[in-house]
Formats: structure tokens, sequence, C-alpha cells
């Protein structure tokens, strides 16, 4: 299953925050980049991710996030699908950790 327009649109929009956010279509998903960096994935049914290691991976685990596959990407939180600024500060400490 591929994701549909208005997935790809509510991805980009939940991070519009973060200044451009580009996408690649990616096996069914997308893989989402600010500034030519993959931060976050949204997967073929819909799940979006952030791309997380060390304390923040522990801390998103510990607020029941679950890891995509073995991959480093963890799920968002369900209230950061609801509020942009929460799902773009999260966006924001996972590209620091990037940088």
């Amino acid at each position: 299953m591929a994701l549909g327009d208005g997935d790809i649109a509510f991805a980009v929009d939940l991070f519009s925050d973060l200044g451009s956010v580009t996408i690649r279509k990616m096996f069914g998903g997308i893989c989402l980049y600010q500034g030519g960096t993959v931060f976050a994935l949204m997967s073929s049914e819909g799940r979006l991710y952030l791309k997380s290691t060390g304390d923040l991976a522990l801390e998103m685990a510990g607020d029941g996030a679950e890891q995509f596959h073995n991959m480093p990407y963890w799920s968002m939180p369900d209230a950061a699908l609801d509020d942009p600024s929460e799902a773009c500060r999260l966006a924001r400490q996972t590209l620091a950790l990037l940088s």
C-alpha cells in the first residue's frame, strides 16, 4: 500500500515550522528531509517516525514509542501528531542529534 497525497501533505504540514521540508518517496512511504538531512519517515501504512538515538530514543520509548523494524526510527506520540509545535520540538531534537 502506498501513501496518498493527503498523508504526504499532512506530514509536510505538521513540520512546516521547521522551514523547508522536502520528501522522497521510498518503498511505498516517504522520507522527510530538512536541509538535506533525513529526520523522519512515514511508513506505507501512514505511521510517522522520527530518527532518534541515545537519550531521545530512550525518552520516546519510555513514552510508548515503537521502533520501526530494527532501524533508529521511533513512532511519533499521538499528542505530537495533533500538535505541530510538539512535533517540531521533537524534530528539532532529532535534527540536533544528527548535525
